[in-house]
């Protein structure tokens, strides 16, 4: 039973994502540390808040609704998707289109029995599996 364990414990697969949860809480807090150090008191600036609307209330029928709250927690959102896109995804994606080009497209073609696109050296379709004759000559072994 404990091998059992041990084995599931010590594949790739678990200790990789193990790695990646915890890298991924480090990034957040540096993320969540730089919107609130940086970011959020510049939107306070902007519209004259002290970059804090947590005070923000309204009151409706003697019922009190915080939306400051809510407002501070959207902004704060808000600039970490922007944080995130800017200075993470479109560089990684920039640099994997850059050093990671993508392999070239087989030339394809309609198969005549149901026109689902197969590769022109194909012998046989792989959704309809109709016998077709190749356009192109196999590549010789």
């Amino acid at each position: 039973m404990l091998k059992g364990f041990r084995d599931f414990m010590m594949r790739g697969n678990v200790v990789d994502m193990a790695v990646g949860v915890v890298i991924g809480a480090a990034f957040t807090a540096v993320v969540t540390g730089f919107v609130s150090a940086f970011l959020t008191p510049l939107v306070g600036v902007v519209v004259g808040a002290a970059g804090d609307f947590g005070s923000y209330k309204a009151t409706i029928a003697g019922v009190t609704f915080p939306y400051g709250q809510f407002l501070n927690v959207l902004i704060a959102f808000l600039m970490t998707a922007a944080v995130l896109y800017f200075c993470v995804v479109l560089p990684v994606t920039k640099a994997t289109a850059r050093y990671m080009p993508k392999k070239p497209k087989t030339p394809k073609r309609p198969c005549p029995e149901c026109l689902t696109e197969i590769p022109e050296a194909a012998r046989r379709c792989s959704a309809c599996t109709a016998h077709v004759e190749p356009l192109a000559a196999p590549a010789a072994r």
